[in-house]
C-alpha cells in the first residue's frame, strides 16, 4: 500500500527567520518569496498546500493571480498571510484562496490596500532578514500604544502619517526614532525601545499572521474537491504562455524546458513538417476542448480552407502540460538533441551575464531570420510557409521563438570558423 506524502510549500522571506521550529517540520517545504512562475514549479504536487508569505515585485515580476487560481484549479490548497499573500488572499477569496490573520482580515475589509503596507527592505544576497518596518506592524505598535496610555488617538494618527511619508526601504528603527522626535513624541520612541528590548518581536504583526498561517496549514484538512477554481477562471492565452515557459523536466540527467525542447526540434529537425501534421491530425480527431472528432482533411474541407494547407488552417494553442502532446511533437527528439538544447540555454544565460539589461527581444530580427534561412536551406519567398509547416505560426512569430537559439547559433559558427582555420 502506498501512502501518499503531502508537502506544506511555505513562500517566505524576511517575515520569518530560518531558525522558526514550524520550519523544520518534515512536511515542511521552504522556498525563497514568491515570485512569477514559482507556482509552475513540478515540485509542486496536487494534493500539496502552498503558503504564500512573502513575495518580490521589484527586482523581478510580481507572482500573477492566475497563477494561483491555476494552482488551485488542479488541486493544490494555497493560504496567504502577512504580506503579499494576505493581499493576494483578499483579492481571491471568492475563488477559494484562503486567508489567515489580521494583515489579510485588514486587506479584505478594505481597511488597507496596495502592497506598500506590507512592503520591506531586506538584506542583499539573499539573506533574510528585514531592515525596515511595515506599515502594517507600525500601525499596530501605535494601536498598543493607545492601549497603552503612551499615545491617544490623534497623536498616533499623526505619527503615522508622518511614518508613511518615509520611503519603505528607508522606514529604519532609527527613521522611525527620528520621526518620533521630529513629532515631539520622545515618550513614545523611548516606550517602543523599551518594548523591544523585552521582546525582539514586539509589534510583529506580520510575523504573528505568517506563524498563524503554517498552524492553519499544518492543522487543517485538504481542500473539497468542488472548492477548486473551473479552468474557465483562469486558462487563457497569456496564461497558457507563462505556463509553457515554465514547464520543466529532467532527462538524460538534465534539467531542460519544455519550449526550449520544442522549439529546438521545431528549427532543427528536418521532419518536424510531418511530426506537426501528425499533431494536427491528432487534435483534430481528440480536440482538447471534447468536441467531436474528425479526420483532418475532412475538417479542412468544413473550414473552407480551399487549397490552403492545413497549417495554414489550423494552429492549435500547445499547452506543454499536456504529456500526450508533449510526447507527439517531440517524437523526433534524439539525446543528442537535448544535449544541444541544453548548451544553447547555457548559451543565452552566458550572453545574458556579459551583457547588462540583455533580453532575448533584444536579439536583432533580421539576424535571427538570416539563421532560420540558413539553416531550414529555404530562399526568403518560402519563409512563411516554411514556419507555418513547422508549426511556428508565421514567420514573425518563428523569429521571435527562435532569438533564444540565436547566442548558441553563433558560438557554433565561431567555433567551426576557428577550427577550419586551424586545420589549414
Amino acid at each position: 500500500m502506498t501512502v501518499e506524502v503531502t508537502v506544506i510549500h511555505v513562500f517566505v522571506g524576511p517575515t520569518l527567520l530560518r531558525s522558526e521550529p514550524l520550519l523544520a517540520r518534515p512536511d515542511v517545504r521552504v522556498w525563497p518569496p514568491v515570485q512569477h512562475g514559482d507556482l509552475f514549479d513540478a515540485a509542486i504536487y496536487d494534493g500539496d498546500t502552498a503558503v504564500i508569505v512573502d513575495g518580490v515585485y521589484h527586482q523581478a515580476p510580481a507572482l500573477r493571480h492566475k497563477e494561483i487560481l491555476a494552482a488551485m484549479g488542479r488541486g493544490v490548497r494555497v493560504i496567504g498571510a502577512a504580506s503579499i499573500g494576505a493581499l493576494r488572499a483578499a483579492e481571491l477569496a471568492s475563488f477559494g484562496m484562503l486567508g489567515v490573520g489580521r494583515v489579510y482580515t485588514a486587506y479584505a475589509a478594505g481597511e488597507i490596500d496596495g502592497d506598500d503596507e506590507v512592503a520591506v527592505g531586506q538584506a542583499p544576497d539573499g539573506q533574510w532578514e528585514a531592515l525596515t518596518w511595515p506599515v502594517v506592524n507600525l500601525r499596530y505598535v501605535l494601536e498598543l500604544a493607545v492601549a497603552a496610555g503612551v499615545l491617544d488617538s490623534a497623536r498616533a494618527a499623526a505619527l503615522l502619517a508622518g511614518l508613511r511619508a518615509v520611503y519603505y526601504p528607508q522606514r529604519t528603527l532609527a527613521a522611525v526614532r527620528a520621526v518620533c522626535h521630529r513629532h515631539g513624541e520622545t515618550e513614545f520612541a523611548q516606550w517602543l525601545v523599551e518594548q523591544r528590548t523585552r521582546d525582539g518581536y514586539f509589534g510583529d504583526l506580520k510575523r504573528a499572521d505568517a506563524l498563524a498561517a503554517l498552524r492553519v496549514a499544518l492543522d487543517a484538512p485538504a481542500p473539497r474537491a468542488e472548492a477548486q477554481p473551473a479552468p474557465g477562471v483562469w486558462s487563457s492565452a497569456y496564461f497558457r504562455r507563462w505556463s509553457n515557459a515554465f514547464a520543466r523536466e529532467r532527462v538524460d540527467g538534465l534539467e531542460l524546458g519544455t519550449e526550449d525542447r520544442l522549439v529546438y526540434q521545431q528549427v532543427f529537425d528536418p521532419a518536424f513538417a510531418q511530426t506537426w501534421a501528425d499533431f494536427l491530425e491528432d487534435r483534430s480527431r481528440h480536440p482538447a476542448d471534447g468536441g467531436p472528432g474528425l479526420p483532418l482533411t475532412e475538417r479542412l474541407a468544413r473550414a473552407g480552407g480551399g487549397d490552403l494547407p492545413a497549417d495554414r488552417v489550423f494552429h492549435p494553442a500547445v499547452d506543454l502540460r499536456d504529456e500526450q502532446a508533449v510526447e507527439l511533437l517531440l517524437a523526433g527528439e534524439s539525446e543528442m538533441d537535448r544535449q544541444a538544447v541544453a548548451r544553447y540555454a547555457t548559451a543565452l544565460a552566458r550572453e545574458g551575464r556579459s551583457r547588462p539589461g540583455f533580453t532575448v527581444a533584444a536579439i536583432r530580427d533580421d539576424l535571427t531570420r538570416r539563421l532560420l534561412l540558413r539553416v531550414w536551406h529555404c530562399p526568403e519567398e518560402q519563409f512563411e510557409a516554411e514556419a507555418f509547416a513547422r508549426g511556428l505560426g508565421s514567420g514573425a512569430h518563428a523569429v521571435e521563438m527562435a532569438k533564444r537559439l540565436v547566442p548558441g547559433l553563433l558560438e557554433e559558427e565561431t567555433e567551426r570558423t576557428e577550427t577550419t582555420r586551424g586545420g589549414r
